[in-house]
């Protein structure tokens, strides 16, 4: 069952008996897992019916005691089991008898990141319960992701805002939705959030401060790249994340570049690299700045820097280095 399904269904009001959610999105897992058990249970009789393992701990015994009793003063009861990727082999033949046969009265709900679909517990649980994977948005979601969330919470985001967003961010959703919901009480009785809203609420973050290092490198803005940078280490940043926003960065600028370079139209690049119009203009602008020849350097400094910080190089010296490498021109 897909994610979609999965959702759809529970808007339905259909319980599983037995539900299996994983991926290497936990956000999204844990966010499932929550809506499952607001819909399975009566929140003010969970501490009657609710009981919580964990996957590392369990020899699978306790959990099908707890599956197989009947639920108090309610329809039904849950059970949940946190990081059920470490239960071990025991436990999953403990479990696999209940899973063919499970309680109409309990909703058993296990979470994890991955699991081995060539074993018999798994393929026994497809046919009896509900598997459903979450997987890591690709970067080209993250947009309507953010956008999906904000109206959801009852204002809409401008799309190149939401792209403001995913670019400060990444792909990071937790922090995405925290975000979200700073800008919606920022935006106030607003009718939507802006493209000014997420800059002045990102404007004091190290992901904006990163932002706009990666700007200022791009328009070889030496004074402004290095202001950027001291900030950077003065709110505690180490290199090699700052290396790999940066990575992002320049690989952007290499696809347009080389877009250019094939004599295709800004509306082509917008397309293909799925950059939103409002910031088309400005990364066009930076791409020109660098030949690929050039670039292909940048991305040998950038490997340099980061081997270089892992093995005793000083972070603050390198990066430096790295800001004037870049800066001056006519060195590259």
């Amino acid at each position: 069952m897909t994610a979609q399904e999965f959702e759809k269904s529970l808007s339905k009001g259909e319980i599983p008996t037995v539900c299996y959610l994983y991926g290497e999105e936990s956000f999204l897992v844990e966010r499932a897992a929550a809506l499952l058990l607001e819909k399975a249970i009566d929140h003010s009789l969970k501490d009657f019916n609710l009981n919580v393992y964990f996957g590392n701990e369990s020899e699978g015994v306790d959990i099908v005691d707890s599956a197989r009793t009947l639920p108090m003063f309610a329809e039904r009861r849950a059970v949940l089991v946190k990081r059920a990727e470490q239960l071990k082999a025991g436990a999953l033949e403990v479990l696999l008898p209940y899973i063919q046969k499970p309680s109409i009265s309990t909703c058993l709900l296990l979470t994890g990141t991955k699991i081995d679909q060539r074993k018999k517990f798994f393929l026994e649980l497809k046919k009896h319960g509900v598997l459903v994977e979450y997987k890591r948005l690709y970067d080209n979601k993250l947009t309507g992701f953010i956008q999906g969330e904000a109206l959801e919470r009852g204002k809409p985001i401008e799309s190149a805002a939401a792209e403001l967003l995913t670019a400060l961010i990444g792909n990071n959703l937790q922090e995405l939705s925290s975000q979200i919901e700073k800008l919606l009480i920022y935006a106030g009785k607003r009718q939507r959030i802006s493209v000014d809203d997420v800059r002045t609420m990102a404007s004091s973050s190290k992901a904006f401060t990163a932002f706009e290092l990666a700007k200022y490198l791009g328009l070889r803005d030496l004074t402004n790249a290095i202001r950027s940078l001291d900030a950077l280490f003065l709110n505690g940043d180490d290199a090699p994340m700052i290396l790999g926003a940066l990575s992002q960065y320049f690989r952007k600028l290499w696809r347009v570049r080389e877009m250019l370079d094939a004599k295709k139209t800004q509306a082509d690049i917008s397309k293909e690299l799925n950059i939103h119009s409002f910031f088309l203009g400005e990364t066009v602008q930076q791409a020109r700045n660098f030949a690929r020849s050039e670039l292909r350097k940048i991305f040998d400094e950038l490997y340099r820097c980061d081997v270089s910080s892992k093995s005793g190089g000083h972070p603050y010296t390198l990066m430096h280095g790295f800001v004037f490498y870049i800066c001056n021109g006519d060195k590259v």
